[in-house]
């Protein structure tokens, strides 16, 4: 993997997604109203800062891989990655440009949902709002390279999207925000203690309801950090250089 080559990527698909703007409204605009959404449902009651903070990481988790999966699939389909792949471009230098481009608008995202729950929506937070950034922009970055992943298996842009029930839907009903993990059956919690949704739901739950929430925290992030680099990795070895 070549670094230059790599912040190329990077800059090609910045200046695509600056001319999408119906892109960035998905990535930048649909978590603050769903999470206004909720905080207008549960309005009055302790149930949004019981679960608002999770949601904050969830919902640009969704997003994410939702916009990286067709992106990623479109340059496929539309003979894009093909081309590219015959000068010096490697796939590595493809899906970490991909990641790092996405990872900046995941920055963005991550500030401005986080910035709208907190003061508009009024969520309440025990740690440092910095880290609740931090723990945002991870999810938001993990979504983006399970999408990477996900996209190298379809074949057309619905079944990058039909990826979501597949990869997405089981850790949000194991994550712990629905029912707390050490209450699930036992196959069902060794099921969660592998997906990554599982350590975003719980680094979120540390920062809202703990002042001082550190180690707990850096554990979280490790994994989760841990499950963007497989991911990236698997990503560039399965990438095709086009849909057959």
């Amino acid at each position: 993997m070549n670094a230059h080559r790599t912040l190329v990527t990077a800059g090609r698909v910045l200046n695509q997604l600056r001319s999408d703007r119906r892109t960035i409204a998905l990535m930048l605009v649909v978590p603050c109203v769903l999470l206004g959404l909720l905080a207008w449902i549960f309005k009055d009651t302790p149930v949004f800062d019981a679960i608002g903070a999770s949601l904050l990481g969830v919902f640009p988790f969704v997003v994410m891989f939702i916009v990286t999966s067709v992106a990623t699939l479109r340059e496929r389909t539309s003979g894009t990655l093909e081309r590219l792949l015959t000068t010096p471009l490697g796939k590595g230098d493809f899906m970490f440009g991909y990641a790092l481009a996405f990872g900046i608008m995941a920055v963005l995202q991550a500030l401005i949902a986080t910035a709208f729950a907190v003061y508009v929506c009024g969520l309440s937070v025990a740690g440092p709002l910095w880290q609740l950034v931090i723990v945002a922009v991870l999810d938001a970055v993990l979504g983006t390279a399970l999408g990477l992943l996900a996209s190298g298996f379809a074949r057309t842009e619905f079944q990058a999207v039909q990826f979501m029930p597949a990869l997405v839907l089981p850790q949000f009903l194991l994550c712990g925000l629905l029912v707390e993990r050490d209450r699930l059956p036992d196959v069902l919690r060794w099921v969660s203690d592998v997906l990554p949704l599982s350590y975003a739901v719980d680094a979120m739950k540390a920062v809202t309801t703990s002042a001082t929430p550190g180690s707990d925290v850096s554990g979280d992030l490790g994994v989760i950090g841990l499950w963007v680099v497989v991911a990236l990795v698997l990503g560039s070895l399965t990438l095709r250089r086009r849909t057959a």
